[in-house]
């Protein structure tokens, strides 16, 4: 299988997951302003959406979006109890971490990226961040990860997200327990693989 990066961007979530899962991916790095990939030119060609990440399955077949792929990569090795069992309420659990992530957290966070974002939606976008970590904050509360004491695909989706803090000034220093998460996360030997291989680490 094939997985489409681009180094530090979202697409680090699927990587950490294949790390801890022990499936070996193909690295292929995209170029997110020109929509190209080194080996072989247009990436708009394998995901016609042209962001990261994107799984190309042995079969050819790609699948897109995050939240999907670490659930389709966690599936495939289930002794590593990267995911609940499909059906069962933990798993819905999951997918409401997935789901406010990707809703509440990821997309909040472009505006901050770009240069010519005006500073009062700056603003108002950190203020917003900062209310919805303040319930991620308060969940952590007696837990290890967002599921309890086992590390789950939500640990990696929230962990490379949240690293996009420092970059675009968001202070989140009040907040002990995600602070604890990041840590405990990134000190993880999957993690610090998958951010080598990015390049995010020496």
């Amino acid at each position: 299988m094939r997985l489409f990066y681009a180094s530090g961007a979202c697409s680090l979530s699927p990587h950490i997951v294949a790390h801890e899962a022990g499936i070996e991916l193909s690295l292929q790095k995209v170029d997110l302003k020109t929509k190209t990939i080194a080996a072989e030119g247009d990436f708009l060609a394998i995901n016609p959406k042209g962001y990261v990440p994107a799984l190309q399955l042995d079969d050819g077949e790609v699948l897109t979006e995050g939240p999907a792929i670490v659930q389709f990569l966690a599936d495939l090795k289930p002794e590593k109890r990267l995911a609940p069992p499909a059906g069962t309420l933990a798993r819905y659990r999951l997918q409401e971490w997935l789901g406010y992530i990707n809703s509440e957290l990821h997309k909040s966070y472009s505006p901050l990226f770009r240069p010519d974002t005006p500073a009062e939606t700056r603003a108002e976008r950190q203020a917003y961040l900062t209310k919805r970590y303040a319930l991620v904050e308060k969940h952590l509360s007696g837990r290890s990860y967002l599921l309890g004491e086992n590390f789950t695909v939500a640990d990696a989706y929230l962990f490379t997200v949240t690293n996009w803090a420092a970059t675009v000034k968001l202070d989140l220093s009040a907040f002990a327990n995600l602070r604890a998460l990041q840590e405990r996360v990134g000190a993880r030997a999957a993690v610090k693989a998958a951010m080598r291989a990015e390049g995010l680490i020496k």
